[in-house]
């Protein structure tokens, strides 16, 4: 019974051992641990929105503010992160980052139309004075 301590022990040590080392190399490569923990939570996100990056112009006006908010996110987490350890994921990001400014442009592209169609009203002159 003391030797399957011992093991339990001894794995427990092992297990300690490997996550100060982790911890201590994602600081040698100068990133926060915390930013570290985020790049994981983004790069699973990342996954799901580029499956929604193809499809975004079905996408109804809600989904496409949704699609922008979560977007924002995940460029924030991977500009905390050194790109060497994202590169397996550029063509991803960059499909995720296309949509995104695609969505963006046309909605700008609305809103100016709609700024342009309500606010068209025809001016009349008063008599213009001549002197």
């Amino acid at each position: 019974m003391t030797e399957f301590f011992a093991i339990i022990f001894i794995l427990l040590i092992f297990i300690v051992i490997l996550i100060a080392m982790s911890v201590v190399q994602i600081k040698m490569a100068g990133i926060k641990v915390k930013d570290f923990f985020s790049f994981i939570d983004a790069n699973q996100k990342l996954d799901s929105l580029s499956v929604f990056a193809k499809k975004y112009d079905k996408m109804s006006p809600q989904e496409q503010v949704i699609y922008l908010a979560e977007a924002e996110k995940i460029f924030n987490s991977f500009d905390k992160i050194p790109e060497t350890v994202w590169e397996d994921e550029r063509d991803k990001y960059s499909k995720v980052l296309d949509t995104y400014k695609n969505i963006r442009v046309m909605r700008w592209n609305e809103a100016q139309t709609k700024s342009l169609t309500t606010k068209t009203k025809t001016i009349k002159p008063n008599e213009i004075k001549t002197e």
